[in-house]
């Protein structure tokens, strides 16, 4: 991989201080996470706030799933950091930043661009999505949008055996460079915040536009989506899911596509293990943004086991908590080979469409770099397990 220089900290940092000094001019959106939340939340319909806010059940996991604090970063000095390389490979592509978007569905709820504009916004900073199946905007539009950027798919199992097939044959041919199968949610986790309003905007059509422009899909309705959704909506809800599947189920996706396969969602190190035994190219640690299993262990928690587990036979992504740049150092010191970020995208779109998503990638790219650099390491490949101190051990 051809060396990488760049100075993307100090340049936005800088950017920003000449503009208001010399202009007067802050910056458009709140810089802080909590602060852009609360903007974003202003602008939502009080569906979105329900659907992207909080977790399952009690909201424990969801919370201590931000918690890195038992973590600490130990910096070292005088190591030659004036300019920083931050290029990762994974999966036979060259990443730009070791930082994607992670999958997250009906982006309809959250800005009225929905995933076109987090794909503008991503793929103006060279930053890789994943795209859900349970997207507001079809595959082939994103992909076409992402351009080169990498991209993968993420594959939720319809009980359809042909519509599995079709979306698999889709994605491939599209453009998209990996499949995401997401093995954490066979079923539906109990999210308080949408029961409470009995909303499930799946049934309002929401979020199912890989479904209603699926071939193998239309083919089973009497009359197309456009001029029957209220019945497509009712085949969707049957055929949506497969709590049936077990680990060799995934032959049919290896058997159904040629791209790299990333399992996704795994927080067991024994789950890696079979994860890769079955043909993995990749093991996801998540908790699925804590919105499945409340009171479960956190990614954080079990990034270590599983990196451990099987981090010299296939690549490690990690997920879920990552709010700042101090976390995915850490995510990345701790075994994972890239981290996708969710809720801090989302909230950029939902305030500021694909300028929102824009101004939170350049932030969090430059806080990262300069994470990196004042620590001492100068690629991401320094930020290993020696970068860190548990806190009990200090």
């Amino acid at each position: 991989m051809e060396e990488r220089i760049e100075r993307i900290g100090d340049e936005r940092v800088t950017e920003i201080y000449r503009k208001g000094m010399l202009e007067g001019e802050t910056p458009d959106l709140p810089v802080s996470y909590e602060d852009l939340r609360e903007t974003a939340h202003e602008a939502m319909r009080p569906e979105g706030r329900a659907y992207v806010h909080g977790g399952a059940g009690g909201d424990k996991t969801f919370e201590r799933g931000m918690d890195f604090s038992a973590w600490r970063i130990v910096p070292r000095m005088l190591r030659g950091v004036e300019s920083r390389d931050l290029s990762v490979d994974l999966l036979g592509r060259e990443f730009a930043y070791p930082l994607g978007l992670t999958p997250l569905g009906v982006q309809s709820l959250l800005h009225e661009e929905a995933e076109e504009g987090t794909a503008r916004g991503a793929a103006e900073l060279d930053v890789p999505l994943v795209l859900s199946s349970l997207s507001s905007t079809d595959m082939e539009t994103v992909a076409e949008l992402m351009g080169d950027i990498p991209k993968w798919f993420q594959f939720y199992w319809s009980s359809d055996e042909a519509i599995a097939k079709s979306f698999l044959s889709r994605a491939e041919d599209a453009g998209y460079d990996a499949i995401v199968v997401t093995v954490d949610a066979p079923i539906l986790g109990w999210r308080e915040r949408l029961i409470q309003r009995g909303y499930y905007p799946f049934l309002e059509g929401e979020g199912v536009a890989n479904y209603f422009s699926d071939p193998a899909f239309r083919a089973r309705l009497d009359d197309p989506p456009e001029d029957d959704p209220e019945a497509a909506v009712e085949e969707f809800l049957d055929i949506f899911g497969d709590a049936s599947l077990t680990w060799t189920d995934l032959k049919f996706v290896h058997d159904n596509t040629n791209l790299p396969v990333v399992i996704k969602g795994i927080l067991n190190p024994r789950d890696a293990e079979r994860a890769v035994d079955h043909g993995a190219d990749a093991v996801g640690v998540s908790t699925h943004g804590g919105r499945q299993v409340d009171g479960s262990i956190t990614a954080i928690e079990a990034l270590p086991e599983v990196a451990d587990a099987v981090g010299d036979e296939v690549s490690i992504t990690f997920d879920s908590g990552v709010r700042r740049a101090q976390h995915a150092y850490k995510a990345l010191a701790l075994g994972a080979d890239a981290v996708f970020l969710g809720r801090p995208y989302a909230y950029g779109l939902a305030a500021g469409g694909a300028e929102g998503v824009k101004f939170v990638l350049r932030n969090l790219l430059a806080e990262l770099d300069l994470t990196m650099g004042l620590s001492g390491r100068r690629t991401v490949a320094e930020i290993d397990r020696d970068s860190l101190r548990r806190a009990g051990e200090l």
